[in-house]
This record gives C-alpha cells, structure tokens and sequence, in this order.
C-alpha cells in the first residue's frame, strides 16, 4: 500500500453508537449553566505552546530558553522620498483657447517731467574729463536761533564738451544717474572767471 492509503485508514475510528455517548457525558446540574459549545471546545482542547513572538510580549518565556531573534531589517529613513513616491497633487486643467490672441502694446502715456533740481556754484575742479566739481554754497537762517549759516556742498556734474574751467559760477540741472558719483549735469556757464 501507499503512503497515503495507510494514512487515510489510520485517520479512520471506529464509529461510537448513541447510548455509548450519552453514558459518558454527565448530565448538567439545575442550578448550574450549561456549558456553551465554546466553552466545551477550550474545555477539551489542550492548551497549544503560545508562539517565542506572544510569550515575550507577555512576558512568559521560560527561564533558561531565549527566544529566537528575528533578523532585523534596516529601516530607510524617511528624510528623502525620491519624486515617483511622493503624494501627487493634481493640477487642476484650465481650457486653453483654440487661438492664441496677439499681444498688444499700448502707447505710453505724455506726461509732463516734474521739475528738476537746479543749483548754482562754482567749479572747484576740471580734471577729470566731461565731469566738473562744483562746489555749492547754502545759505541758511537757523529756525530757533535765528543765526546765518553757510554750509557747503560738492557735486559731480557732467560736462560734455569741457568748457567750464576752474572759478567759472556754472548752473547744473539734476539728470539720470551718468555714473556712481554723477546724477547732474552742466546747463550753462552764468560767469567766466576772470
């Protein structure tokens, strides 16, 4: 015979007739419950070996055995998520027109420059070329103290043909930044120095 044959007679018992059974089984007293067919089953059913993993979480691993240790795995750390696993946020889709429309450039409106600075002094230096120094003079009247007095100012100012000389009393109007130091330029030379 097979090994499978011998295994399916041996499964096999003999079968147990009715009057057998109920001799066995006690009868249940009135003033006690009966049993549940759960409660008969735990009842017959010998206790299994808890699993090394549930008696160590329980706390009852029997003295002198140690429970296997399971290899444990490295966890990655979760600083750097490369791009394909990161939650995805759809974009929500707008409809695009079936022609694009021409952009169109609108006329700068006139407008009227504000008044520029002037200021009126005298070139302390030429040697730079296109640009003169010039120093001005104000002239104040203390607000409490009512005393006159003169503070002076230096200027970098652009001259373009170099004709203001040193001692000249030129008027130089305020310009567009010409350089770090020169936002003025030369209007014109009021006296010539002598």
């Amino acid at each position: 015979m097979s090994e499978t044959e011998n295994e399916t007679t041996e499964t096999t018992e003999t079968p147990v007739t009715a009057d057998e059974t109920v001799a066995e089984a006690p009868e249940p007293a009135a003033d006690e419950p009966a049993e549940t067919e759960a409660d008969a089953e735990a009842t017959e059913s010998p206790e299994e070996p808890e699993p090394a993993a549930a008696q160590v979480e329980a706390g009852t691993v029997p003295s002198g055995d140690s429970p296997p240790e399971a290899p444990a795995k490295k966890q990655r750390p979760r600083k750097h998520i490369p791009r394909t696993l990161r939650r995805q946020r759809p974009k929500p889709q707008r409809e695009r027109p079936a022609q694009r429309s021409p952009i169109v450039r609108l006329p700068k409106p006139d407008r009227e420059r504000g008044p520029r600075q002037e200021r009126r002094g005298v070139v302390v230096s030429n040697a730079m070329d296109k640009t003169i120094v010039v120093k001005v003079e104000m002239i104040k009247i203390h607000p409490r103290y009512k005393k006159v007095i003169r503070r002076s100012q230096k200027f970098h100012a652009h001259d373009e043909q170099n004709k203001a000389n040193v001692g000249d009393v030129v008027r130089i109007v305020e310009t567009r930044p010409l350089s770090k130091t020169k936002n003025w330029r030369l209007a014109e030379v009021v006296e010539v120095a002598k």
